[in-house]
């Protein structure tokens, strides 16, 4: 077989395909290959964050606390106000499914109290033959649906004329355990506001500041360095101490909720500006001004989303700082004020060493307080890989 060269100085011939081009269409590709070069990059975040074990479990943990404080009325035992007087700091009981060798199902043993002379402590012991059965979709403690219509129906209930503390009374005999899951819907609320106030002033000032540069980004720095020069515990106390003393518990939720937004800006607030500093030199974004782009488009359209992934590992950190921060000013006195109740308020009853060494189950609310915290620090790892799938 012969084949003819071209002659000296000649063009080489070339061929083009007339075909419509199809990149999927590679035949060396493999169905896994397709099925990645297919994908959207949404698809391509969820693949990578599933192989985050911690962080997937955390995210349906997270997921499930959140929808439970919608129908929290109704998961609590009882109602966030009512009070045993005949079991005041009585310890947690526990559930047994066998009685005397037969399966009874779910039960606690009734409760004998005694009072010691010597010390005044109250002291409790379980009576063997009374077994009270846990009633399951019951009707126990009359209650206000998110504070809307009446109710009385629960997922479990104590006997009748049965008690059931799971994780003991508090010193006033209400039941520790509903009064946590009330808690739970202010102490996991109070985190998103937060960093919805957070957010929108630390992508908004620090944005503008690393957009424009110049006097614009010198003034809204030093406002940032007085603003974190400031002690955190005295500010805390004078912008407690603005908030009247008449403000009905919804009015003072708001403004401590505000308050913890007002202080957590100023760190995303750089970030953003460094960011943006860099980002703006790109030619995307020449090319987005040249087309008569606004600065409020540049920076949400092209600027922002070039490090979304910065600002959900930052989002998840923040998110858990502010519950912290409710739950610290709460137990200092200084945050949310009865008769609201959350975690802080509730871990206010174990300030007292005594009240720690005898009543231990007091110190039950910080439990959520620590494993939601976890949970919000490995979703954010999570996130914060899958934001950026291509690495």
């Amino acid at each position: 077989m012969t084949v003819s060269l071209p002659e000296s100085g000649a063009p080489l011939k070339h061929y083009v395909s007339t075909a419509p081009f199809d990149p999927y269409s590679v035949e060396a590709m493999t169905a896994g290959q397709a099925k990645i070069f297919q994908a959207s990059q949404t698809r391509l975040m969820w693949w990578k964050f599933k192989k985050h074990r911690i962080a997937l479990v955390s995210g349906i943990f997270l997921l499930a606390l959140y929808l439970a404080i919608v129908v929290a009325e109704f998961l609590a035992p009882y109602n966030l106000h009512t009070r045993n007087m005949d079991f005041i700091h009585s310890p947690p009981q526990r559930v047994h499914l066998f009685h005397e060798g037969q399966l009874v199902g779910p039960f606690v043993y009734g409760r004998q109290m005694t009072l010691d002379m010597d010390t005044l402590r109250r002291i409790y012991t379980d009576n063997r033959n009374d077994v009270q059965r846990l009633r399951f979709f019951c009707a126990g403690d009359p209650y206000r649906f998110w504070g809307i219509w009446e109710s009385n129906f629960h997922l479990v209930c104590p006997a009748r004329d049965g008690q059931m503390f799971l994780l003991g009374t508090d010193r006033l005999g209400r039941d520790v355990l509903s009064r946590i899951i009330y808690g739970a819907r202010i102490s996991l609320t109070i985190g998103l506001i937060g960093i919805a106030v957070s957010f929108t002033l630390g992508i908004v000032i620090g944005g503008i500041a690393g957009y424009h540069g110049g006097y614009i980004d010198l003034a809204v720095q030093r406002v940032i360095e007085v603003l974190q020069s400031i002690p955190s515990i005295p500010l805390w106390l004078a912008l407690a101490a603005i908030m009247p003393v008449s403000w009905s518990p919804i009015l003072v939720y708001l403004g401590i909720t505000v308050i913890l937004g007002l202080l957590d800006w100023t760190g995303l607030a750089r970030a953003v500006r460094s960011k943006l500093l860099a980002l703006r030199e790109e030619d995307y974004v020449l090319a987005a001004q040249l087309m008569g782009a606004s600065t409020s488009r540049i920076i949400g359209r092209h600027l922002v989303p070039g490090f979304m992934s910065h600002l959900i590992a930052s989002a998840t950190i923040t998110i858990p700082g502010m519950i912290l921060g409710e739950t610290a000013l709460s137990f200092l006195g200084l945050g949310l004020r009865p008769p609201i109740t959350s975690w802080g308020i509730l871990l206010t009853e174990a300030r007292s060493v005594s009240v720690i060494a005898f009543y231990p189950w007091l110190l039950f609310p910080m439990i959520p307080v620590i494993l939601v915290i976890l949970a919000f620090n490995f979703l954010g790892d999570g996130l914060r890989d899958a934001a950026d799938p291509y690495k």
